[in-house]
């Protein structure tokens, strides 16, 4: 039989602050892993420093789940207040760490309807969904009906995987505040991000919250920010590094930034200067590449051999974002009849191996097409050394031809 879980619930007084003036506007909506410590305030000192200004608002109360933000009126007033830059999403800190099928009963229904409803009021603001962390020795209370809960790295492991669902089902962003509390636990151990209930944050854990909370709505680092929150220089130095880098070294992964197109293509070539461009772009609706193309997968043939800059622009209802990449071509073109042979350099001198008797001309050119070398050989031996003085370390072709063959090659000159 499904059993219902114990649940704790912490009752703190809740404060507002709202600003005058905005850089991003973010609505938290959430419970007390939010209001301890003042969090969204925390944030905003954080990134006054740095040049940056948050405007907040909140809807939080202690104990509140998912399904009671759906059914408080406060909560659907502030989210239709004004055009949010971002949505905070914080469930109960127990909820997402039950049994799939109760997450998936109890709690992913009202994420969800909390997300359309941000997103019908304005499909620009970006959701962000805060991935809080295990207590400290695990959740005793429900252990006995969810065993993966009786740790800390079991509960852990359960918020992630439930957060990383709404994320990806519901195409937001998270905030892996978790993640950087095991990050902290594992490698600094004499910090202490609890609370006495060792459920709420210290000082130290909403620190954590709040660097990690910069990152993700800023795209940058917090470290060198000057407000150090009265801890100790040493410590809140090493807290923004490691709640920032959890953010920073993995923007897609979290989903940063969800409501602009994550641009990226690659490239396969086809011959004779001739390119297909792959579009692996994710949340955008239409493509302007810059050889003319709006395909989504085009493909295209360069005019000249060199470093040919490509560019691909990607835009949704919210905005543009770009790309470019290089393509480098040599000028070579693939023969069908094929000569093969193989070549290397030492000092001053050029290796050609596996040649027939015969007439051949060997032209060497630079990654860019720059032809650096051209020269007839009159071979009468399998192996050929030809004398080359002065040319620069780096990456060459190495392309050789008779009246029916010819094949290319590559060397590094070190």
């Amino acid at each position: 039989m499904k059993t219902k879980l114990k649940l704790t619930c912490f009752a703190v007084l809740v404060s507002v602050a709202i600003n005058a003036q905005t850089k991003k506007k973010v609505l938290f909506i959430g419970n007390s892993y939010t209001f301890v410590n003042n969090l969204p305030q925390m944030i905003k000192d954080l990134a006054l420093p740095l040049g940056d200004t948050l405007v907040f608002d909140q809807s939080v109360f202690g104990g509140y789940f998912f399904q009671s933000h759906c059914n408080n009126p406060q909560t659907w007033s502030k989210i239709k207040s004004q055009q949010w830059d971002a949505v905070v999403l914080q469930a109960q800190s127990q909820e997402p760490s039950w049994d799939l099928w109760q997450v998936m009963q109890d709690t992913y229904p009202f994420a969800k309807q909390l997300t359309d409803s941000v997103k019908a009021h304005n499909a620009c603001t970006e959701v962000i969904f805060y991935m809080t962390w295990g207590r400290q020795n695990g959740d005793a209370s429900n252990c006995a009906n969810v065993p993966a809960v009786c740790t800390y790295t079991g509960m852990q492991a359960r918020l992630r995987e439930s957060y990383m669902l709404f994320k990806t089902d519901f195409k937001t962003a998270v905030a892996p505040v978790g993640v950087a509390w095991k990050k902290v636990r594992q490698n600094l151990p004499l910090i202490n991000l609890y609370d006495p209930d060792q459920s709420h944050p210290s000082l130290e854990g909403s620190y954590l919250a709040a660097c990690v909370f910069y990152s993700n709505i800023f795209q940058k680092t917090s470290v060198g920010s000057s407000y150090l929150a009265n801890l100790s220089t040493t410590v809140a130095n090493q807290l923004q590094t490691y709640g920032s880098t959890t953010v920073m070294d993995s923007l897609n992964l979290w989903g940063v930034g969800s409501n602009k197109p994550k641009v990226d293509f690659t490239f396969t070539p086809l011959g004779n200067n001739s390119f297909q461009f792959n579009n692996l772009t994710l949340y955008a609706n239409t493509y302007n590449w810059s050889f003319g193309s709006t395909l989504q997968n085009p493909t295209y043939t360069f005019p000249n051999a060199g470093v040919n800059s490509v560019t691909l622009s990607a835009t949704n209802a919210c905005t543009t974002t770009t790309k470019v990449k290089q393509v480098l071509i040599t000028g070579i073109t693939k023969h069908t009849s094929q000569l093969n042979f193989s070549s290397y350099f030492n000092e001053n001198t050029l290796y050609l191996n596996g040649l027939n008797e015969g007439a051949y001309n060997l032209q060497i050119t630079s990654v860019d097409g720059k032809s650096v070398y051209n020269k007839t050989l009159n071979s009468n031996a399998s192996e050929q050394k030809v004398l080359i003085n002065d040319l620069p370390q780096g990456m060459y072709i190495i392309k050789l031809s008779n009246a029916k063959q010819s094949g290319n090659n590559k060397i590094l000159i070190n």
